[in-house]
């Protein structure tokens, strides 16, 4: 299986409104940058929509590791919180709707074809590929503004 490294990172300006995602996945000396937005969204469906991209643009199953400052994202797919939000019919523990069951989907159905380890960076803390990632996702959403 190949190894692939992606790094990922969502920006809205304002909450909702206008956001943008970037991702670069990395394989050996290649680099492949990827950005994209929605003119009304939030912070945490572009944090989503950029691990979809990345995962999505493997023409094979990969094995990745997965780069996020996204706690939402990190968090529900490591301690198993996406998948039990699914088996309840989205939704969460106390009972009230988990949030974007739609890209959920997506993202555990892409889980399910590549062996993936997430990693947890902390954003705008000088990690280069995150910054990069950064400045796609705020170059995206500037353009659907």
């Amino acid at each position: 299986m190949k190894k692939v490294t992606i790094y990922t990172d969502g920006a809205c300006k304002g909450n909702p409104g206008p956001g943008g995602w970037g991702c670069i996945l990395v394989y050996g000396e290649i680099e492949k940058e990827l950005s994209g937005g929605e003119k009304q969204t939030t912070n945490n469906r572009m944090e989503l929509s950029a691990a979809i991209a990345g995962l999505s643009a493997l023409k094979a199953p990969c094995e990745v590791e997965l780069w996020s400052d996204s706690k939402y994202l990190v968090d529900a797919v490591t301690k198993g919180w996406a998948r039990s939000w699914k088996a309840k019919g989205w939704k969460k523990g106390d009972g009230k709707p988990a949030l974007n069951p739609d890209l959920w989907e997506k993202l555990l159905a892409l889980l399910d074809v590549h062996t993936v380890k997430l990693v947890w960076v902390r954003g705008h803390n000088g990690h280069a590929y995150n910054e990069r990632c950064d400045r796609l996702a705020v170059a995206a959403a500037e353009r659907c503004r």
